[in-house]
């Protein structure tokens, strides 16, 4: 039978393709068992959306078989998720929820709450514990997206909470608001609401709240930015080149707010948008490109009867174009909350 320190000895060998430090100084190898010829452990990742799993398991098989004893490797996969790490001085955590990530743009009409809705099905389809927050007051649309009436919470005692659909939670101002009524703010009122959605909505345990900011360097952006611990932010963009520019602002903004920037993500590609304009983009201010969402009618039609298509085709190619995308986000949020971790320590 093998001893289970040359067990130990060999996954420490493995390194998380991620963080590159070994699994086993990571606390990912968990319940190590050998009976037999047979050895058994959980092997906990760092999130349920984890995009090289099958790369660790390679590597894994690997590390054991040249153990003298072990035929078999039965490996119990489970994720756990960790929170930011925030400054005593900076902006504070929203109770119960691990990881704050900001969906934003300069520009309208490039399809954040599209993105918005789809990475947050996408994160909870994977696994995690997801919560989508509709930070457009004035143009909440994200009821009609999700297939929930507007206005469905406006007569009830209990205000605005979060409504549970496709395996997150969601909340809109729009859920209190019979549909089509407009909303009249000025800009300090806007910053208010979009802190009550974080702050007074009881969004219980959560790995990850997606907030689907709208369109410019507005009050819920700077709020939500000044308020919260925020993990990160994914700017969404076009291929053309004034969407483009504008996500280049958007990046500025965050800067300037102490917001990581995960990465840009070019949507409506193909076709008569033309693409690769946010990747070159992407290179030319040093951050992450995040991939291409194509250009599909199937996606608009998705979000205008209330069936995202991660929900309804996630193994099509669109489907799956949005599963990377969220495998690609949770990556960055592990790797920045890491690295939080290493400085204040």
């Amino acid at each position: 039978m093998a001893e289970q320190q040359a067990v130990l000895d060999a996954l420490s060998t493995v390194n998380d393709p991620e963080l590159h430090r070994n699994i086993v100084s990571l606390n990912m190898v968990r319940d190590l068992k050998i009976e037999g010829n047979t050895v058994s452990f959980e092997l906990v990742l760092t999130t349920p959306a984890c995009p090289l799993k099958d790369e660790i398991d390679q590597d894994v098989r690997s590390a054991l078989d040249g153990i003298e004893g072990i035929d078999n490797v039965e490996i119990d996969w489970g994720a756990e998720v960790r929170g930011s790490v925030g400054s005593e001085d900076g902006p504070a955590t929203i109770d119960g929820v691990k990881n704050v990530i900001a969906v934003a743009s300069n520009k309208g009409g490039v399809g954040k709450s599209t993105v918005s809705t789809n990475l947050a099905v996408a994160l909870a389809t994977l696994g995690a514990s997801v919560g989508l927050l509709d930070a457009d007051i004035t143009g909440p649309n994200l009821p009609t997206m999700l297939g929930i009436e507007g206005g469905i919470l406006a007569d009830g005692d209990e205000g605005l909470h979060t409504v549970e659909t496709y395996g997150l939670k969601a909340v809109s101002i729009g859920f209190v608001l019979p549909k089509g009524s407009p909303v009249v703010w000025r800009g300090p009122m806007i910053g208010s609401g979009v802190r009550q959605l974080m702050r007074d909505v009881d969004w219980g345990e959560l790995d990850y709240l997606i907030i689907d900011l709208p369109p410019g360097t507005s009050d819920a952006s700077m709020t939500m930015a000044q308020d919260a611990l925020i993990s990160g932010a994914v700017i969404v963009s076009t291929p053309q080149r004034v969407a483009v520019e504008d996500a280049q602002k958007a990046v500025g903004m965050f800067d300037r707010l102490g917001v990581p920037i995960f990465g840009v993500v070019e949507n409506m590609s193909g076709d008569i948008f033309g693409h690769g304009g946010a990747r070159m983009a992407a290179d030319e201010l040093g951050i992450e490109f995040l991939g291409e969402l194509p250009l599909d009618a199937a996606i608009r039609e998705g979000g205008d009867i209330g069936q995202p298509i991660v929900a309804t085709a996630p193994n099509s190619d669109v489907g799956r174009s949005f599963i990377k995308l969220a495998e690609q986000v949770a990556a960055r949020c592990s790797v920045l909350q890491f690295a939080g971790e290493a400085a204040v320590a």
